[in-house]
């Protein structure tokens, strides 16, 4: 399905000036009136939509795959025992329920070792002890409090925030309060945060970023789908962080990414299969939909279904098996998820379209624009 025809890319070549005016900080009043980019992967061409738009584009019988996990508000704030200091803790996964074992990241890493203890609130009702190291910033904790552990899991999460990357900067700065207060004049920035860095299909917890891309899909775009007689299905791919680490080598084959937990049930692959006899339109919604999907393509060429992990790495050239059109948001300079765009789309085509939206003032990360790429 794909037209790219370069070969041996180097990571420089992904590399552009993005201004920090052109970061979204907080996303557009209503999910589906982002603006939306639409390339033409064929020829090259460029419109300029709303993301409303993006029914117009497909048909009855077509399918459009969509991510339902759930975030979880992963940071916390601590304090280091003895000392106070101010500590933040970044959930990273559950490794053992009953015993409350949690694999984290902690800031300033330096003054956390084994044996400490981090309260997580003024009462020490839940307090964190290291028990092991992992990383630079890594660290198993144990939590000890006398909740059950429905209890506990529910007090955790009370204490903690949406995990937003750290390009949206919160608080805000003067700048962007001022513009945030005239958008949202009724709504805080927490409010506001564990409403919208959320799907409104989210469904299976366990997420540490949000599916970017799905998060432009209102109920009202929902609705337009249906009546369109265009399908919903879902896949579970978990966002971890570790899809978002920089790549650090120049040459692609040599980069090595992090496993995220993935599902695919047998009623998607169902779907999939009767699209793609029906010579219908595949959408994936998200580079990390696409990926899940690619994973499970069989020696056959056929999806499977699946219930495990993924580290696949995605960069030109690539030939795509599963879906022939793509949902993304605006990515960062030299990022995985942009190299995935660039061997859906072709190079060319890619870089362009994103110089195009630069100059158009389109807004990038998980609260900006979205782009649609079509035959």
């Amino acid at each position: 399905m794909n037209h790219f025809d370069q070969y041996n890319m180097k990571l420089s070549q992904f590399k552009f000036r993005l201004p920090d005016e052109q970061i979204a900080q907080f996303p557009s009043p209503y999910r589906d009136e982002a603006r939306l980019l639409v390339l033409h992967r064929k020829s090259g061409e460029i419109e300029h939509k709303l993301v409303k738009d993006v029914v117009t584009y497909f048909g009855e019988g077509d399918l459009f795959v969509l991510n339902d996990t759930k975030v979880f508000p992963a940071r916390l704030y601590a304090k280091k025992e003895k000392t106070m200091a101010n500590i933040e803790i970044f959930l990273l996964r559950e490794l053992n329920h009953d015993m409350r074992y949690w694999d984290v990241l902690v800031d300033p890493a330096r003054k956390i070792r084994i044996g400490n203890k981090l309260f997580l609130d003024e009462d020490t009702t839940i307090v964190a002890e290291v028990i092991d190291n992992t990383t630079s910033r890594g660290r198993t904790l144990r939590f000890l409090t006398d909740y059950d552990n429905a209890e506990f899991t529910q007090y955790l999460y009370s204490l903690g925030n949406m995990p937003l990357p750290k390009y949206i900067r919160r608080p805000m700065d003067e700048q962007t309060r001022v513009a945030f207060e005239a958008a949202y004049p009724e709504t805080t920035e927490k409010e506001l945060d564990e409403e919208r860095y959320q799907t409104i299909f989210a469904n299976k917890v366990g997420a540490v970023a949000a599916p970017a891309a799905s998060l432009h899909f209102s109920k009202q775009l929902m609705k337009r789908l249906e009546i369109a007689g265009i399908e919903p299905h879902f896949v579970t791919s978990n966002m971890a962080l570790g899809n978002f680490k920089p790549i650090d080598v120049e040459d692609l084959t040599k980069h090595r990414t992090d496993s995220e937990q993935i599902s695919i049930p047998q009623s998607l692959v169902t779907a999939v299969d009767k699209a793609h006899a029906q010579q219908r339109n595949v959408c994936a919604v998200g580079t990390e939909v696409m990926r899940a999907l690619e994973h499970v393509v069989g020696t056959d060429g056929q999806i499977k279904a699946y219930d495990g992990w993924t580290n696949k790495f995605i960069f030109p050239p690539y030939d795509f098996t599963v879906a022939n059109s793509f949902f993304v948001n605006f990515y960062f300079p030299m990022s995985s998820q942009l190299l995935m765009v660039a061997a859906f789309a072709g190079f060319e085509y890619t870089m362009n379209a994103y110089d195009v939206a630069l100059k158009e003032g389109y807004k990038f990360g998980d609260y900006g624009d979205a782009m649609l790429i079509v035959d």
